[in-house]
């Protein structure tokens, strides 16, 4: 058996091993992160529920924001800022439950803050999802007006125009 390797071929292997380690890093983060948003919807859900159910006014965010931050000392993510983020969350995306939590929270409450139609919203959520986006990409294409824009390359040329027009009106206007 040969146990005499080259350099090469040890710092290879040790990339190979570094790029599992990687990867399982990213597959536990994005299992935790679908987990917080997950509890987060759960939250957000419980808090409706029990203000209809009971009348409760607005303190139960602020008691159950004291009573979560107790019982919880080293987890961030229970200030009264974000259990109001999380009934939001709910109430705003209730329809959309199964998008939401494919994407990070900071992520949400971003699209949430900036964005003011339901299709707006789904459309920043699916290019998160496919592209990737960090928060700060998502941001910039909010506020670069991203979804707009693929609105106003939306055409229906390819079903009004005869052929011979089809090719020149997709070069002046796709």
């Amino acid at each position: 058996m040969n146990t005499s390797f080259s350099e090469n071929e040890y710092k290879a292997f040790v990339t190979e091993v570094k790029a599992k380690g990687y990867q399982l890093q990213h597959e536990a983060l994005r299992t935790v992160n679908r987990s917080l948003v997950n509890l987060y919807w759960e939250i957000g859900k419980s808090i409706v529920d029990k203000q209809g159910k009971h009348g409760w006014g607005k303190s139960v965010v602020a008691n159950l924001s004291k009573d979560l931050q107790n019982e919880f000392p080293g987890m961030n993510g229970f200030s009264v800022q974000n259990l109001w983020y999380m009934r939001k969350f709910f109430t705003q995306y209730s329809i959309l439950q199964g998008s939401v939590g494919e994407i990070g929270w900071s992520h949400n409450i971003a699209i949430m803050d900036k964005c003011k139609s339901l299709e707006e919203r789904l459309f920043y959520m699916e290019m998160t999802k496919k592209y990737g986006w960090t928060k700060d990409v998502l941001v910039h294409h909010i506020e670069g007006r991203s979804y707009e824009q693929y609105l106003l390359g939306q055409t229906n040329f390819d079903k009004t125009l005869p052929d011979k027009y089809l090719v020149r009106a997709s070069r002046l206007f796709g």
